[in-house]
């Protein structure tokens, strides 16, 4: 087994608790949680920067080709599939993103998934996010790539070898998501 297929195979055993999270906290209303519908979805400069990619086209993201050939090949490899969801932050939807869980879909259990999303997102509804986010107990962390708006270890259901549960990444008009920290290394869109 390669270490990146010990990786993603550890990363997964409590994914399903990490989804149902996502589940839970979007059903969550948080005062000063962003509106139900953004802007308009169109990525604007933020004040949460870092570096990117020129330019992504939302309608080019899919779920097999926001992670590397050599991910989508061993998640196929282990016999997992995918599964497309909108891309939920809160009560916040951001219609032109993905939010991807893969796993073993055929399981009875269902318990090995692993998640990730990516995201247009404007200057105003990624602030609002990240305020909702902290507000529910979420940590900031600034990273050399953006902001990061990581659970609080004590509050999460899984951790990554850093300590760190689900965490979204907001960059320079976009965000992204995955059930840890460590997991956002895998989503490479250019």
């Amino acid at each position: 087994m390669t270490l990146l297929s010990a990786r993603l195979r550890a990363a997964g055993i409590a994914a399903l608790v990490a989804v149902g999270s996502v589940v839970l906290l979007s059903a969550c209303v948080p005062g000063g949680a962003p509106s139900a519908a953004p802007s308009d979805g169109t990525p604007q400069a933020s004040s949460t920067a870092g570096p990117g990619p020129a330019q992504i086209d939302p309608d080019d993201v899919t779920c097999e080709n926001m992670l590397s050939p050599d991910t989508v090949e061993t998640f196929g490899s282990t016999g997992w599939t995918v599964r497309e969801d909108p891309f939920v932050i809160l009560d916040l939807e951001l219609p032109k993103g993905i939010a991807c869980t893969w796993g073993d879909f055929g399981s009875p259990t269902n318990d090995d998934l692993i998640l990730f999303g990516w995201s247009p997102i404007s200057e105003a509804d990624a602030s609002a996010a990240e305020a909702a986010l902290e507000t529910e107990g979420w940590l900031r962390k600034d990273d050399p790539r953006g902001t990061m708006i990581t659970e609080d270890p004590s509050a999460a259901l899984r951790l990554d070898d850093q300590g760190y549960g689900m965490t979204y990444l907001f960059r320079n008009g976009w965000v992204e998501v995955s059930d840890t920290r460590q997991g956002l290394d895998l989503i490479d869109l250019g």
